[in-house]
Parts: structure tokens; C-alpha cells; sequence
């Protein structure tokens, strides 16, 4: 273990949610930050949430409560309104910000408009905001203020197809198709009819069909159009974990080690992101409490067909876990620390 002379303060907005506790018991086992929990007016409504035997300080949410505990970073695992009256704040108070919600993911305010059907109210930080996928923005994310963690179907969306793009290997006027399956933790803790136990178990159902909001933070960094894009986002009577199936046509590829190929160059010094052998497949036991997205596929020669399969832990890779990653790149911290 690492021994560090000066620790970090973290504050974390939202901890009684699903992945605002997460955040709380990854943290704890974090060897250079102390956290704080920092109680928002919507936070109370709320029931509490056991987040362990170690008491932890407990301060207003407030930019004059974070300028005065010196914290260096804060996490709003909030609703994206809630993250967009509180970064300016927490920002000109002099702490990262690193948002767990949608407020800063999209590139401007028309685009969030048309995705998340309202007003961007602190529009200004869009510029600001850097898309907080390690694998891609690492450079990026090390100098930043505004952090914009990815949401959790795009995370494995873009690891998974984006280095196809890349290399020009996907026949795109074929389209590409993903169908992905989430845990039921990814809609949250409020309540709702939709996420209710009688309504989720021994169930399987699709929802926001041809308009989830996720859908464009995939185009927008794997650079597709929508038109050539399917994404349809389904609920399965489990609590943790998303596994997506990606069918693509290919082009200039001859052999499935050519599709290996281009992943392993794009990942050889990724500690998050496992490969498998051409033919094998991730399930959700194999990422369920970690921080790894685990990519394999299926290759047809005769076809050029091309099955995909992306998993990872919603609440960790696909949230808590991706923003300590953030967190550990923005402070200087090695980028696994509290991870593995």
C-alpha cells in the first residue's frame, strides 16, 4: 500500500443514492482521501442508507462549506438539475467537480435539449466539461476542473465500438445495433412503478426506445450518426450490472485476430478494460463489484458478421468506480489507487 504525507478531502453530494453510496464504501478503502458527506436539501427526502460502522464528517452542501473544509474534489451523484445549481458553486470555490449525472456530458446546450427534453441552466461550463472516459480523454482529464463522468450504458458502448470506428472496419451503411440490459440500480433509488419489485421480478422489459438519452454521448464520441445507430436499453430483474450485445457488418477484415488486433493496440495499457480470446464472451459475474469493462466477440468470415459483447458493473465502471478513476488521474494519484 501506498503511504501518502497529505490526504485528500472528497465530498460527495448524492450519498444515499445507488451510486453515491458506492462512492462512499470504494472511498473508504482509498488510501489518500478523506471523505466528506455533504447533505443537500433533496438528500434528506430520502431514507438513510447504512454506509458503515466508521463515522464520516457530514457538512452542508455549500460552496462557503467546501471553500472552508479546503476539499479538492467534490462528486454530485445527483439529478443532472441538481448538479448544474451546485457545480458553478463548488467550482469557484476551488474544487474539481466531478458529476455523476448528464448536466455536462453533451457538447452544447441544444443537443442536451433535444436528449434530455429541458434547459441547460449553467450552459456556460459545457465548454469546460470534459468527458471523463480515461481510456480516451486521459490528457484531458488530468488538468481539469469539470469532469463529466459517462453514463454508464455509453461506457461500454464506446470502449466497445469506438476503436472499430476508428480503424475503419465497420461497414456503417449496415448500421450498428445495440441491445443492452441493465440491473435495476441503474434507474436509481427513487421510487418508481416502473422499478418496483412486483413490476421488475421474473420480468424483462425495453424502455425509452429509439430516444434514451444516452444514445448521444455514443455518437457523439464514437462519431456515429444517428441514422446509424440503434441502441434499445432493457431492464432485467437484476441489481447490478449492464451487458451489452453489438452486432456491426465489417469491412477489410479477413480473420477474427484482426479484430483482436486493433482492440489489444487500443487497450494494451488499459488496466480496465480485459480482453477476451476471439469467440469467447463476458458475463456479468465477471465484472459484478469491479471496476473492469470486459470486451469479446464472435467473427463470421463468410458474413463479415460481428458479434460484440461489452459488460461491466454499472455502479462501478459505469459510475462510482470510472469516477474515482477520474478522481485518482485529476489529483495525481496513481490511476488504480482504491481500485484494485
Amino acid at each position: 500500500m501506498n503511504n501518502y504525507s497529505k490526504r485528500a478531502p472528497v465530498g460527495i453530494v448524492g450519498f444515499r443514492g445507488y451510486s453515491g453510496a458506492e462512492l462512499v464504501q470504494l472511498l473508504k478503502r482509498h488510501p489518500a482521501v478523506d471523505i466528506f458527506l455533504l447533505e443537500h436539501r433533496s438528500d434528506s427526502e430520502a431514507p438513510p442508507r447504512p454506509l458503515g460502522a466508521q463515522p464520516l464528517i457530514t457538512i452542508p452542501a455549500t460552496a462557503a462549506a467546501v471553500k472552508q473544509e479546503g476539499l479538492a474534489v467534490v462528486f454530485l451523484a445527483t439529478p443532472a438539475e441538481v448538479s448544474m445549481e451546485l457545480a458553478p458553486g463548488f467550482l469557484e470555490a476551488g474544487a474539481k467537480v466531478i458529476d455523476i449525472s448528464g448536466a455536462f456530458r453533451l457538447s452544447d446546450a441544444g443537443t442536451y435539449r433535444r436528449w434530455y427534453n429541458a434547459e441547460h441552466s449553467a450552459a456556460q461550463l459545457l465548454d469546460e466539461a470534459v468527458y471523463g472516459l480515461p481510456e480516451f480523454y486521459r490528457e484531458k482529464i488530468v488538468p481539469a476542473r469539470l469532469i463529466a463522468n459517462p453514463g454508464c450504458y455509453p461506457t461500454a458502448a464506446n470502449l466497445a465500438i469506438r476503436p472499430l470506428i476508428e480503424a475503419e472496419v465497420v461497414d456503417r451503411t449496415r448500421g450498428v445495433i445495440c441491445d443492452a440490459k441493465s440491473g435495476v440500480s441503474g434507474a436509481g433509488r427513487k421510487p418508481s412503478l416502473k422499478t418496483s419489485f412486483c413490476e421488475v421480478a421474473e420480468n424483462f422489459s425495453a424502455y425509452s426506445i429509439m430516444e434514451h438519452r444516452h444514445v448521444a454521448e455514443v455518437l457523439q464520441h464514437s462519431c456515429l450518426g444517428e441514422r446509424e445507430f440503434t441502441f434499445t436499453a432493457q431492464l432485467i430483474p437484476i441489481s447490478r450490472g449492464i451487458l451489452e450485445t453489438i452486432y456491426i457488418r465489417t469491412q477489410r477484415v479477413e480473420k477474427a485476430v484482426d479484430l483482436l488486433s486493433i482492440y489489444e493496440e487500443r487497450y494494451a495499457n488499459e488496466p480496465f478494460v480485459r480482453l477476451y480470446a476471439p469467440g469467447k464472451t463476458p458475463d456479468l459475474r465477471a465484472v459484478q463489484h469491479t471496476n473492469f469493462c470486459d470486451i469479446g466477440f464472435v467473427y463470421d468470415a463468410a458474413s463479415q458478421r460481428a458479434v460484440i459483447v461489452a459488460a461491466e458493473d454499472n455502479l462501478v465502471k459505469g459510475a462510482a468506480g470510472q469516477a474515482i478513476q477520474n478522481m485518482n488521474l485529476a489529483l495525481g494519484f496513481p490511476e488504480t489507487e482504491g481500485l484494485l
